[in-house]
């Protein structure tokens, strides 16, 4: 048995999601003729309360095509420092869109709305870059899973309206923050202008990702979404994975919570654990004693056939997910105890 806690991006499609996908009914979609990917970007529209929404391949595609519609090249956009949009999608807003990057300091991924204050201020002269675009992720992934307040986020994009800033939102994890915080898409599509939304992560459709919009938006990401190669044709098969995602794995969510914050609980009675970031949803960070090292200890437990991911910095993480059983929890938490 090999126990994957890499990322939730492992896991595969159920029975009853393959059953969905074999009878979707297919088009073209670069033609917008195939009813079950227009069904879904309806379905999610909706449930955000915005207007509008397109199917990508990935949740970097879909967030680089947010930053190339809200920004023209020498702008900068705003962002923390652990942001994914700048960590982990191949400096693409640098390549895509000719954006430069300006990072917060913030804590676990999220900073403050006096941090925005700062960040937004100074110089406004031809010698330095037109702020255009302010970047949030939530989940935050470098973070350890950990959920904005709302308030804050309420306070964020106040000041980025007020600045003439688009406010977008990295929601490749949105959905496990909605069941850990007990909050509503539509008090997410309230507050953003475009918001990406990962289908293959906690949902656990195999591919996918979805960003939504105004209508304008999403008319200038259709085009983009061309011009990056991301332009799909019978991928109805793909939507009808994720319709069902939305459909029964969502509620679930919590279920990998709970399993995070008993693999927690465990870490904290190891004396070869020396500090264990806050659990808020699926994605639990530690860090174990120099003397055994972070990439020794992964490879050990590797060896037990669990798969572990580090994270830079001495960090590792554990990542919960649909295909995390009990029998392979109970199996995880005894090697714990017992490394």
């Amino acid at each position: 048995m090999i126990i994957d806690l890499i990322s939730d991006t492992v896991t595969k499609p159920t029975p009853k999601m393959l059953e969905a996908m074999m009878n979707a009914k297919v088009g073209d979609d670069v033609f917008k003729m195939d009813s079950t990917t227009n069904e879904l970007q309806e379905k999610v529209a909706k449930m955000f309360g915005m207007e509008d929404a397109l199917f990508f391949p990935s949740g970097t595609m879909a967030n680089q095509a947010a930053i190339k519609l809200h920004t023209q090249p020498g702008d900068k956009l705003i962002c923390d420092k652990y942001a994914h949009v700048y960590n982990y999608e191949g400096g693409g807003a640098a390549f895509n869109s000719g954006v430069t990057c300006k990072l917060i300091d913030g804590n676990r991924g999220m900073f403050t709305s006096n941090q925005l204050e700062a960040a937004i201020g100074g110089r406004s002269d031809i010698h330095v870059p037109f702020t255009s675009l302010v970047c949030i992720e939530n989940t935050t992934n470098k973070g350890g899973g950990a959920c904005w307040d709302f308030s804050e986020l309420e306070k964020l994009q106040k000041i980025s309206k007020e600045n003439k800033l688009a406010f977008h939102l990295d929601g490749a994890r949105l959905f496990n923050a909605l069941v850990a915080k007990n909050e509503t898409p539509k008090q997410y599509g309230e507050l953003f202008d475009t918001i990406s939304i990962c289908l293959s992560k906690g949902l656990g459709a195999p591919i996918g990702s979805i960003l939504l919009g105004s209508k304008e938006h999403i008319a200038k990401a259709l085009r983009i979404r061309k011009l990056f190669g991301g332009a799909m044709r019978q991928v109805g098969f793909l939507a009808a994975a994720a319709i069902y995602a939305l459909d029964n794995h969502v509620e679930r969510l919590g279920e990998d919570h709970q399993k995070a914050q008993e693999i927690g609980e465990v870490l904290k009675s190891i004396s070869y654990v020396t500090k264990i970031e806050p659990i808020e949803t699926n994605i639990v960070i530690f860090y174990v004693d120099k003397k055994i090292g972070a990439d020794n200890f992964i490879n050990k437990m590797k060896d037990k056939n669990i798969l572990l991911t580090p994270m830079g910095e001495g960090r590792i993480r554990i990542v919960t997910h649909l295909d995390y059983t009990d029998k392979m929890h109970e199996i995880l938490l005894k090697e714990l105890r017992t490394f």
